[in-house]
């Protein structure tokens, strides 16, 4: 029997991965991808009369009764530098004499393996995209939720100008959609079939070899190449780049929610928050922080994917080969954040009074630009930004809000009444078009929904 993956640990695997997408990429996928690329090719030379096929059918019945030793494959392949080279060794020792020589017909272990990676990346990207929509929903609620709900806009960390929670979310919903429809289209136009023989000529198939390339990503559902592409590695790279810009949106959502849920701060809580060991009053935002792990590692697989597509010549000393755990364990990773971010969303407590206290906390600073723009027209731009920066330092000098600084400035009250600057500093009027913004994010996702 076959034995289970272990390209997963059982203590770490179920922090950073999903189970859903772990099945897809494990010892037992990648098998199974690989024997999938050997009985479609005998299936289709057969159609071709490339191949008998009595032999055809021979080879299809070992390979859907095969239970193959992943351990025993590996230990094998260290002599080739492959698997693929043991796999079809047993199935050949397995075949009747007269289909020997038809299993693996005009294939190398490259195409084996470059398809398999093409198919095992096709099933675990369905996971992990509807994940992402599940995660873009989770967005959309809150961002409907909290269209109007007041909150401090941060730059460079510190209150900037008002904005809304809503807006915040629509930002993540449309960073989400736009990650999921990136990989989408990746996994519809570029996971490609590869078959190119020992050289990308299929000179062991004569000219009978490209009209098969055709007929054989139709069997496995793959896309048909040009040609090729055996050293071409753009597929795998704007795989791993989709990947990656996924794993970027989901690691902002997982900052945010961690730098809201800061004790200081308390604008957002994760409903059943981590335990410390030591520290019983803990509610760690444990979620966001798995999340967060789990993306920080995604770029360094990524740089690593890139720097996997110099191939020498007709095939690669080692670039290739470092390719396969690499893929797999980005495709992991990704599907760990999407579950974990999907979670977070779902069981996040959103707290709006703290958000609307935390804005009043710098006395009404966060509207000195509004106020600036009502006085511009009496003193212009400049003098006002200068004038209301004046009167800023002042406030926080004095420790007053900056409503009463302003109303105690007779240069500010030549040109605006004490009601004036009250509204002014009201920041549900200092929004501008945050609602606006939601609304578009939240139709462009109906939209999608849609289709």
């Amino acid at each position: 029997m076959m034995r289970p993956s272990s390209s997963t640990s059982d203590l770490f695997g179920p922090l950073f991965g999903d189970p859903l997408v772990d099945a897809e990429l494990g010892d037992r996928a990648w098998l199974r991808a690989m024997l999938d690329f050997e009985r479609a090719l005998a299936v289709v030379q057969a159609h071709a009369g490339v191949v008998p096929e009595e032999a055809a059918r021979a080879i299809v019945s070992v390979i859907d009764s095969a239970v193959p030793d992943a351990a025993s494959l590996g230990a094998r392949a260290t002599a080739s530098g492959n698997p693929v080279v043991p796999l079809v060794r047993d199935l050949a020792d397995a075949l009747p004499a007269a289909a020997k020589a038809y299993v693996h017909h005009g294939a190398t272990s490259q195409d084996v393996l470059d398809t398999a990676a093409s198919l095992v990346a096709f099933r675990a990207l369905r996971p992990i995209l509807e994940g992402l929509a599940g995660v873009a929903d989770e967005c959309e609620r809150l961002a409907v939720a909290h269209r109007d709900t007041l909150i401090a806009g941060r730059t460079l960390s510190q209150h900037a100008v008002p904005t809304t929670f809503g807006l915040k979310c629509a930002g993540w919903l449309v960073a989400v959609d736009e990650a999921r429809d990136r990989l989408d289209a990746v996994r519809a136009e570029r996971l490609a079939v590869q078959f190119g023989g020992a050289a990308g000529t299929l000179a062991a198939l004569g000219d009978a070899g490209a009209p098969l390339v055709d007929r054989l990503a139709a069997e496995l559902g793959l896309v048909a190449p040009v040609l090729p592409w055996h050293t071409d590695r753009t597929r795998f790279a704007e795989l791993a780049g989709a990947l990656g810009s996924a794993a970027g949106v989901l690691a902002k959502i997982a900052q945010d929610v961690v730098l809201m849920a800061q004790t200081e701060v308390g604008e957002v809580e994760e409903a059943d928050g981590g335990t410390s060991s030591a520290m019983p009053h803990k509610r760690n935002p444990i979620r966001a922080v798995l999340v967060t792990a789990t993306t920080r590692r995604v770029p360094g697989l990524v740089a690593t994917q890139l720097a996997s597509m110099a191939h020498e010549h007709e095939r690669a000393a080692g670039a290739w080969h470092a390719e396969w755990e690499t893929s797999t364990e980005l495709l992991r990773l990704v599907g760990g954040a999407v579950r974990g971010t999907r979670e977070l969303l779902s069981r996040l407590k959103v707290d709006a009074g703290r958000m609307r206290r935390n804005l009043d906390l710098t006395g009404g600073l966060p509207l000195a630009e509004n106020v600036s723009v009502r006085l511009a027209p009496a003193l212009g731009r400049a003098e006002a930004q200068d004038l209301v920066a004046e009167v800023c330092r002042d406030a926080v000098a004095e420790g007053r809000t900056l409503g009463e600084a302003l109303s105690a400035d007779t240069r500010v009250l030549e040109h605006l009444s004490t009601e004036q600057i009250d509204e002014a500093l009201d920041p549900s009027v200092y929004v501008g078009s945050a609602a606006a913004f939601v609304d578009r994010a939240l139709a462009a996702h109906q939209r999608k929904a849609d289709r």
